[in-house]
């Protein structure tokens, strides 16, 4: 776990060097045979604009734009997440990710939000997996996290008083470095590409003692 934390926090260090050029994601990509999308940073009010396109992420692959990091050990993502005026289709959907690999049929967890509002825990446990999930209780809380300690995958949402409350959980086993960052699909290949907003973005390394295990 040392070992572990020692990287993590190299890491974090190189991602802060990085984000004063583009925010804290080094990386994006288009994942699956889709249009491809983009990744925009507006400095001034710490948002990101991203563009994705791809039928889905479910079944055994998936189709859609990540902005990514790589790291190693216990890390949360949180992000509040805005859809755009006008219509959508219901599973349009945002991310909040850890993933093992920029593969279409990597394992994976994720937090998802959709258009219509219902939040998910989503995960696929193995290469070509089939993709399960757990919905939440709660609908349209647009500030999200996903925190992994160890094997263990937490999800959670916060509402008006930003206090979060966990609503579902996974244990799955994905190899490091894993790739961590937010996402967008359009769930509608015909229709091309969606934009979603994201705002009060952190990829944070968790201390030590918030790790329950699951290695």
């Amino acid at each position: 776990m040392l070992k572990a934390f020692l990287a993590g926090a190299a890491l974090a260090l190189t991602m802060t060097g990085a984000a004063r050029a583009q925010g804290i994601f080094p990386g994006g990509a288009d994942i699956g045979d889709i249009q491809p999308g983009t990744t925009k940073y507006d400095k001034a009010t710490q948002t990101y604009q991203i563009t994705g396109g791809g039928a889905d992420m479910w079944g055994t692959s998936d189709g859609f734009h990540l902005a990514w990091q790589q790291v190693t050990g216990d890390w949360a993502v949180t992000a509040s997440v805005k859809f755009p005026p006008g219509s959508h289709p219901p599973n349009e959907k945002a991310v909040l990710i850890f993933r093992e690999s920029l593969d279409p049929d990597s394992p994976y967890v994720d937090v998802a939000i959709h258009a219509d509002g219902h939040i998910t825990l989503q995960w696929r446990t193995a290469q070509g997996a089939v993709t399960a999930d757990s919905t939440a209780p709660v609908s349209n809380a647009t500030l999200l996290r996903i925190e992994r300690h160890g094997n263990h995958y937490v999800g959670m949402t916060a509402g008006s008083d930003g206090q979060f409350h966990e609503f579902a959980s996974k244990d799955v086993s994905l190899k490091e470095p894993l790739y961590v960052g937010v996402g967008v699909c359009a769930h509608d290949a015909a229709r091309g590409l969606a934009t979603i907003e994201f705002s009060h973005v952190k990829v944070e390394l968790l201390p030590m003692a918030a790790s329950t295990g699951g290695r």
